[in-house]
């Protein structure tokens, strides 16, 4: 009698996919797990204390919430987009395009990633930096006699947040686009200087700056300004030429070129 041998069948082991929520996750620590970019987190830190502490000492501290508001914000708004930078070209700076590209093949699924991690980065700092205002407001009237003043509308939150977010996909869009950090961050911070400069010199300009810069556009969702329907339409338009126009080129380009290890 001859034994038959059966051979065992082949197990299956089912991958999941990874969900958007985990790519976002991930994304997210990779802004913290950098040196350069916990440096940066730092360096907003560190800026925004001591601008809280300068104007808590000159004039009594005598401001109101929406100058401490605007005091802890700019020093974030300079540098927001540079944190949207470092979140986009990760990949690239630390030589890890090709294991990520690996794991989610869905190049631009990262991409969007990238988008909203930085975004969540961004709000959460907004908030901080409000928190930060408030509990300095409420330091110097509480121990400095200063005038209360607690100024700042739901809407001027609003529109800090639209500004944030605006901020930090053009980051993500110019790093995309660029793929070389300090490449990303000198033509993000050079192009808006050179428009303004452009726009202060030539009296021509002044009537169209404020469609195609979003500096100018934008300006009202930083110092607590109003926007009327024309300036819907022009933040709309410089929107779309310096945020919407650099993300799409960006997440085109990741997804056509070729991804090495190198």
């Amino acid at each position: 009698m001859t034994a038959a041998t059966l051979a065992a069948p082949a197990q299956t082991t089912t991958v999941k996919p990874l969900t958007f929520a985990t790519l976002t996750h991930v994304e997210w620590r990779k802004q913290l797990d950098t040196r350069a970019g916990r440096w940066l987190l730092i360096v907003i830190a560190i800026v925004t204390a001591a601008v809280l502490a300068i104007m808590m000492a000159v004039n009594g501290g005598d401001h109101s919430f929406s100058a401490f508001v605007v005091g802890t914000t700019t020093p974030m708004a300079l540098l927001l987009p540079i944190v949207g930078v470092l979140a986009a070209t990760s990949e690239w700076s630390q030589r890890t395009a090709l294991v990520t590209f690996t794991l989610e093949p869905r190049r631009t699924r990262v991409g969007f990633a990238k988008v909203v991690s930085a975004i969540g980065s961004g709000l959460a700092l907004l908030v901080l930096s409000i928190g930060l205002a408030a509990l300095a407001h409420l330091l110097v009237v509480t121990f400095r006699d200063a005038t209360p003043a607690w100024d700042v509308s739901v809407q001027d939150v609003a529109y800090l947040a639209l500004s944030v977010v605006l901020f930090m996909i053009q980051g993500v869009g110019f790093g995309l686009l660029l793929r070389s950090t300090p490449v990303a961050i000198v033509t993000l911070l050079l192009l808006p200087t050179l428009f303004g400069i452009v726009g202060g010199l030539v009296p021509a300009m002044a009537t169209v700056l404020p469609w195609i810069d979003l500096g100018t556009a934008g300006e009202p969702l930083l110092f607590g300004g109003t926007i009327d329907a024309e300036g819907w339409a022009q933040l709309t338009t410089a929107t779309l030429l310096w945020v919407v126009a650099p993300l799409t080129g960006g997440l085109w380009r990741v997804a056509r070129s070729e991804i090495t290890s190198a």
